[in-house]
């Protein structure tokens, strides 16, 4: 015979269970802020809130993405969530019409449709302190870290100079990734590193150092480097910056006392593939 759970077990199961509560957007967004200040975003960028719901509603669910495809507007369609943090804003250039051969306006017109929030916190969360920048700057290893003057760049003096080969592995062992690009200048060890997460050649131009660490360079942006003396070790633009997005979530859940749902999006993946 079926026996009822106790009044003591019911209250056991009540008590374990996560306890999300909800905020309103705009106390979501406040404390996304507290993280990544707007005002440190580039001139050029598209932060900020990309689409707003028509309703007022709680935020008790969040995905977070570099990109923003169909297949991350689907999962979060499919998870149910109720605002999508995307790294690398939606929208640059502006819309003349919603048409649906146009695959930006077609993942805006689905998470409309669905009343799914969408912010981009870009190049402010970049030049944020312990933002990507940072990240990346702790994968070189020991040494002294300088903020640039401008762009959100990252200066590093290592605490002991190393051979090309060596900080490229180094680089490798940190963002577990397998392969990198470099473009070696000269045989001399390298002591300061200039870095932006991205494609950040416009950030670190004109700064004098041993090397250059990038997601991506131009290249004839890679020729001149070389010919000026700078070595360029570059991961890959996505890879220099979708490992952020573990700390992200760790900084949301503390910046909300974990009145939020976080998850990182299972469906964003970097474009390119090495055969």
């Amino acid at each position: 015979m079926f026996k009822p759970p106790s009044v003591k077990h019911c209250l056991r199961y009540y008590f374990a269970l996560p306890t999300i509560q909800a905020m309103k957007l705009k106390t979501f967004i406040d404390c996304l802020e507290e993280i990544a200040p707007l005002e440190l975003a580039e001139e050029w960028d598209n932060p900020g809130l990309l689409i707003e719901p028509l309703k007022s509603r709680d935020i008790k669910k969040v995905l977070l993405t570099v990109d923003l495809t169909e297949a991350v507007a689907r999962e979060a369609v499919q998870l149910k969530v109720d605002a999508i943090i995307t790294y690398h804003p939606l929208f640059f250039g502006g819309f003349q019409a919603l048409g649906k051969s146009n695959p930006q306006a077609r993942i805006a017109m689905r998470l409309i449709q669905k009343e799914i929030a969408v912010y981009s916190p870009h190049t402010a969360l970049d030049a944020a302190p312990g933002g990507v920048n940072d990240w990346l700057a702790d994968a070189l290893g020991d040494g002294d870290l300088y903020c640039a003057e401008a762009g959100g760049a990252r200066i590093v003096e290592l605490a002991a100079p190393v051979k090309l080969p060596t900080l490229g592995k180094r680089i490798k062992e940190s963002l577990h990734l397998k392969h990198l690009k470099t473009a070696k200048a000269n045989d001399k060890p390298i002591k300061i590193v200039a870095l932006c997460a991205g494609a950040g050649i416009e950030a670190l131009r004109g700064i004098q150092a041993d090397c250059y660490l990038t997601g991506e360079m131009k290249h004839h942006d890679v020729l001149g480097a070389v010919e000026q003396g700078t070595s360029v070790i570059l991961c890959g633009h996505t890879e220099s910056e979708r490992g952020y997005l573990k700390i992200l979530r760790r900084l949301l859940l503390d910046e909300t006392d974990k009145a939020v749902e976080v998850l990182i999006s299972k469906a964003d993946a970097a474009p390119l593939k090495a055969l």
